[in-house]
């Protein structure tokens, strides 16, 4: 996904985020990230309870390392700002096998869907590279249902003072390709309606942080969603 200069203030009005990661080397992006990212993702996504028919939003799909991703039940709509990065995903997406996934041009601070219009919502190394990072998550909580999932994969400050003490002196660098080392978990999740289910690494080492959270949904409120449901099918 395209994005900004990082922190925690949108750029400038009107003016299309931007990060060296998402335009200026997305052709060397599958080369570099795809080892790292892709088998990851998979992971992730095959550990998810992804029903038939679930409606599934990724933002920020990049160059599409996670298309393989996604069983064929699901119907997934996968956005990104960037044209060079969408053009790239597009040339990965088989007609037939990727034939559930939609590939659609569009802002993630700015999401063109109804609130509470998809099962699961994922973001997978976009959260940081926004220069609004907190206002991605709002954003995703919106468009979720209630009682859906979110899912993220990042790169959070940790909560050890010495480790993050050791991965700060990288800020200077990431700063540079479009993401800070120093946003911090809590400070995304804050006002957000979603409640944080876990939070979790792949290997002791790894620098990215798997979170998996939940849209609080009202009392009773599962009830009408299936009656709702049913009356669509019927």
């Amino acid at each position: 996904m395209k994005a900004g200069n990082t922190g925690n203030g949108a750029g400038k009005k009107g003016v299309p985020h931007h990060s060296r990661i998402y335009s200026d080397l997305s052709g060397v992006y599958d080369h570099v990230f795809m080892p790292i990212f892709a088998r990851r993702i998979e992971s992730v996504v095959a550990g998810l309870d992804i029903q038939s028919n679930a409606r599934v939003l990724e933002v920020g799909v990049g160059t599409g390392l996670s298309l393989d991703a996604y069983p064929p039940h699901c119907r997934v709509t996968a956005i990104d700002l960037s044209t060079e990065m969408l053009a790239r995903a597009e040339a990965k997406r088989d007609p037939w096998q990727h034939r559930h996934i939609e590939l659609r041009q569009m802002d993630a601070l700015a999401l063109e869907f109804e609130d509470g219009a998809f099962d699961f919502v994922t973001a997978f190394h976009t959260v940081t590279v926004v220069p609004d990072p907190r206002k991605l998550v709002a954003e995703m909580a919106r468009v979720c249902k209630p009682g859906g999932q979110i899912v993220i994969i990042n790169h959070f400050s940790s909560e050890r003072p010495v480790i993050r003490a050791f991965v700060d002196l990288a800020d200077p660098l990431t700063r540079v390709l479009g993401w800070s080392t120093r946003l911090r978990l809590g400070d995304v999740l804050q006002g957000s309606g979603l409640d944080l289910e876990q939070r979790y690494k792949t290997s002791p080492f790894s620098l990215f942080t798997i979170v998996e959270a939940r849209k609080f949904q009202p009392p009773g409120a599962a009830t009408q969603l299936r009656g709702t449901d049913q009356a669509r099918a019927s």
